[in-house]
Parts: C-alpha cells; sequence; structure tokens
C-alpha cells in the first residue's frame, strides 16, 4: 500500500469539558472547503446535541473504526474522521485501516438544536484524551456542540497549533470513491425493532482470525442472514431475500450505541449469483443514525473494488460533471430532477455526472435517503484516479498501441477487439447490456464482481476514442487495426502473472 504523509493542524486539541455545569464538546478543525472557499479552520456547527450519551457513543464508534484493521491487524493508525456539514445535519465519516469498513455518524436536524449549520468539509480532531472523556459521559445532561474555533480561538489563530502527521493511504481515498458507487445499487432488505436489534447483534461472534491477523478465516465461505419474522436468521447458501454478512466482527462498532438504539436496517444488493456482497448495517437513535458498510470480504477493501473504473475510462460525462459540480452546495439530499433542471440534463446524464463526480470524493450516498450527497474532501481527491493500477495500466495499454478493434467485415456478432499484453494476447468480448469480458484470470476470478479488467478498460477507451473522432477522419488510430489470428484463451491466460492480467 503506497502511504504519504499529510499533516493536519489544528488550533488547539478538541476536548470535552465543562461550564456552569453543562458539558461543552469542541470539535477542532483542520484545512476545510467551504463555500467561501478553503479555509484553515473552519466553523460548522455551535448549539446543542438532543441525544449527547448517543452522539458521543456514535462519534467514538466512528473513531474506532478510523484506529482499526479488520484484516492482517498491524500498528494502529488512525486518520481523523471527516465531517461534511450540510446545511441541516452533521456526517461524520471514516474508513478503517485495512479499508474494508466504512463507519458513517449522520447527525440529523432533530439531533441538533439551537444553531443554524454550516456547509462544507473538513478534518475534525479526535485525540485519545477527547476518546477517554467522551467514554466516560453519562446521563442526559445538556451538552453543547462545537464544531470548528470559536470566537477566542479564532482572534488566536496566528499562534501556536496542535499539528498531527498521519499516515495517509493512497486506498484510503480511493474508499470514498468506490463505496458511493456501490452502495447507489442498495435497497433497504430488512428492519428490526431496537430490542430485536440487539439480540441479533450481541449474538454475533466477536473476533476471527481475519480481526487478529492471521488469514486463517480469509478464505471462508461468507455468512448470510435472511429476515426470518421479526429478526434475522443466519444461513450459509445464499438463499432468496438473504444478506450477505462477511466478517461479522467487524460490526464490533455497533455495539457502542446499542444501547440508544430504536431499530436496526439492513441495506445491499440483489445476489442472484450468490456472491459475496457488501452491506450496509444501520443503527438508528434518537435524531441520528450509525451506519457501517462491510466490503465483500474481510481481505478486500473497496479501495480494489474498481466500481468507479467505467466512469474513469471515458470522458464523456467529465464535461456533465463539471457542469453540475457548480450547482451543488454542499446540499445533504441531491434531488437528480433538480439538478436535470438546472443543468438542462436528462436525469440519466445527471446520475453519470455525479457518479463521475463520485470518483474523486465529491459526493457521497446515503442509502437511507436513497440520495446522494455532496461533500469536498479536504485533500487532493485526484489521487483517487491518478493511483489506480488497473486505470493507469489501461492507459499505458491505449498509448502503446496494443488494443486491436476488429471491424466488422472480421468478425460478426457482438464486437470484439484483442489487447496485446506483454507476451500475451487477450481476447475482448461484448456481451448483453456493453458488458465487456476477457480471457485473462482477473476476469476468470471475478466475472466482473470487482469491476473490468485493465484490458477490457483498455478497449472501452479505445471505442471510445473512436466514436467521438472527428468525422473528417477517414483511418483509424494506429491502436485500432485489425486483430491479429493468434489470441489466448481463457484456459492460457491462467497461467499468466497476476499483474500482467489486474
Amino acid at each position: 500500500m503506497s502511504r504519504s504523509i499529510q499533516a493536519l493542524a489544528y488550533a488547539r486539541p478538541s476536548a470535552l469539558t465543562t461550564e456552569g455545569g453543562a458539558g461543552l464538546l469542541g470539535l477542532e478543525t483542520s484545512g476545510g472547503l467551504t463555500p467561501v472557499g478553503r479555509e484553515a479552520h473552519p466553523q460548522f456547527f455551535a448549539g446543542f446535541l438532543s441525544s449527547p450519551q448517543a452522539a458521543a457513543r456514535g462519534l467514538l464508534a466512528v473513531a474506532d473504526v478510523a484506529a482499526a484493521r479488520y484484516y492482517q491487524r498491524t500498528l494502529r493508525a488512525s486518520l481523523d474522521p471527516v465531517v461534511t456539514a450540510g446545511g441541516d445535519r452533521l456526517r461524520f465519516e471514516s474508513f478503517s485501516g485495512c479499508c474494508g469498513v466504512y463507519a458513517r455518524l449522520d447527525v440529523l436536524p432533530e439531533g441538533l438544536d439551537g444553531a443554524d449549520t454550516g456547509h462544507g468539509t473538513t478534518n475534525v480532531d479526535v485525540n485519545n484524551p477527547l476518546r477517554e472523556a467522551l467514554s466516560r459521559l453519562s446521563g442526559d445532561e445538556p451538552l453543547h456542540l462545537r464544531v470548528g474555533p470559536d470566537e477566542l480561538a479564532v482572534t488566536t489563530l496566528d499562534g501556536p497549533v496542535v499539528e498531527k502527521k498521519v499516515p495517509l493511504p493512497d486506498r484510503w481515498l480511493r474508499g470514498f470513491a468506490e463505496s458511493q458507487v456501490i452502495t447507489a445499487a442498495f435497497d433497504l432488505r430488512a428492519e428490526l425493532s431496537a430490542a430485536e436489534a440487539v439480540r441479533f447483534l450481541r449474538s454475533l461472534p466477536r473476533t476471527t482470525g481475519t480481526a487478529t491477523g492471521s488469514a486463517g478465516s480469509a478464505g471462508r465461505a461468507p455468512l448470510w442472514v435472511v429476515p426470518a419474522g421479526r429478526t434475522l436468521r443466519p444461513t450459509t447458501r445464499p438463499v432468496p431475500g438473504a444478506v450477505c454478512l462477511p466478517g461479522p466482527e467487524r460490526l464490533t462498532a455497533l455495539q457502542r450505541v446499542l444501547r440508544h438504539a430504536t431499530a436496526l436496517r439492513v441495506y445491499g444488493p440483489a445476489a442472484p449469483d450468490g456472491a459475496a456482497t457488501a452491506a450496509a448495517w444501520e443503527v438508528a437513535m434518537p435524531g441520528m443514525r450509525l451506519t457501517l458498510t462491510l466490503s465483500p470480504e474481510p481481505s478486500r477493501g473497496f479501495s480494489g473494488e474498481g466500481a468507479v473504473l467505467e466512469a474513469l475510462a471515458g470522458d464523456e460525462a467529465a464535461a456533465d460533471a463539471d457542469l453540475v459540480s457548480v450547482l451543488l452546495s454542499w446540499e445533504p439530499r441531491i434531488d437528480i430532477a433538480d439538478l436535470a433542471a438546472q443543468s438542462g440534463l436528462t436525469p440519466q446524464r445527471v446520475r453519470a455526472a455525479l457518479t463521475r463526480l463520485g470518483t474523486a470524493g465529491r459526493v457521497g450516498y446515503d442509502a437511507a435517503d436513497a440520495a446522494y450527497f455532496h461533500r469536498e474532501l479536504p485533500y487532493d481527491a485526484h489521487r483517487a484516479e491518478a493511483r489506480n493500477p488497473r486505470l493507469t495500466a489501461a492507459r499505458t495499454l491505449l498509448a502503446d498501441g496494443a488494443v486491436h478493434l476488429h471491424t466488422p467485415a472480421a468478425t460478426a456478432g457482438p464486437g470484439t477487439a484483442t489487447v496485446r499484453s506483454g507476451e500475451r494476447h487477450y481476447q475482448v468480448r461484448e456481451a448483453a447490456g456493453g458488458v465487456l469480458s476477457c480471457t485473462c484470470q482477473w476476469w476468470a476470478d471475478y466475472r466482473g464482481r470487482r469491476g473490468p479488467c485493465k484490458h477490457a478498460l483498455a478497449v472501452r477507451m479505445a471505442r471510445r476514442d473512436l466514436t467521438t473522432a472527428p468525422s473528417h477522419t477517414t483511418t483509424a488510430p494506429s491502436h485500432t487495426t485489425t486483430a491479429p489470428s493468434h489470441t489466448t484463451t481463457a484456459a492460457d491466460s491462467t497461467t499468466a502473472a497476476a499483474g500482467d492480467t489486474r
């Protein structure tokens, strides 16, 4: 995993204090984007929490995930959570160190009291003393929340600051891009009452081999759960209506908030082929909800799922994304029809543009609202595209002239192409719905469940280049010549090195 070092500068440490018998939770901010541009220490909220204990424990759960690795545990490392203010709510987000768990705490309008909520995105300081103080919080005494510096701190921002230098994995950045594409395909699959939610979650195993770092359970068949009356029943087979629960120990952070739960909701995609899938587990609480989204396997981080690759492979949605981006204003719920009316684009083109923006982390998806929301990550979001190995490899293949599109005269039926990669040639075919299959090992292993391989991506790019070429061009580019007759079959490709076929 490649890493860079990011410096997060805070005016002072976040802290939980008591003033006049009331608690004050001050969350310090660092380097955020707002409607007026970049600010060193933006302020997003100053008011009261309607459910102080639930909010404190929800924030701790998000911090727990940021500090955890659920697969191949190494030294603990934590990136401070990202907070987005959407005008009426606050969203705190984090990923686990292994990038297989995405956590989000949504503090909804009914959970905030006494002040307007701003707009913008930044990191917030969650330090160890603050975690200990939040863990000790008891009772329902009023708790004032401040996200960003107070007036006193604003006057002293030119003085000393608290600086954290944290490792920032590139896959952590790509996780934001991948998770919104994946969760946009989720529907509500099950809902449990508070009592049944507590009973079910407490019955799950707490630890397995993946949690301690051994790979012993990494290859086990995933667990599934199916609605049964008022609860969920575990099953080893993906029967109709079942939801995947790979690595149930990865839901441990939900234990933080069970005493405040009012319901448990489970979101997931249809799984007709029985393969493991991602799923989102949401605990509803008064005025807020905590959601953990699990990757399809404990050993698979969201960063490598490949859900964004099709959107990044071409430029046809780039112009639409530029247009739609100027219409976003940190809305907590993005209305597709409203954006279509403002932009003059069709709803389908708006959705494609939002997917493109999501690849840069500029929008997220809330399965509970079945809607996108706007955020602007406080770091270089273009890294998610630049550091994607399959996308980079596909562009290299295209630039090297390794893609050969078959002419209509050379083949009948669906379009085909040949891609030269190293010493091998791979056959790429177009199936129903425009899905591209390949004879490489990546396709043999995943059948498109983790996005296209680099060969299919390169073919997609070549076709788009051909269709967008100027009308006066009479000859095809060199990378669209008729394919040579020798191609590698699926059986032959199984011996190829993994680095060549991804």
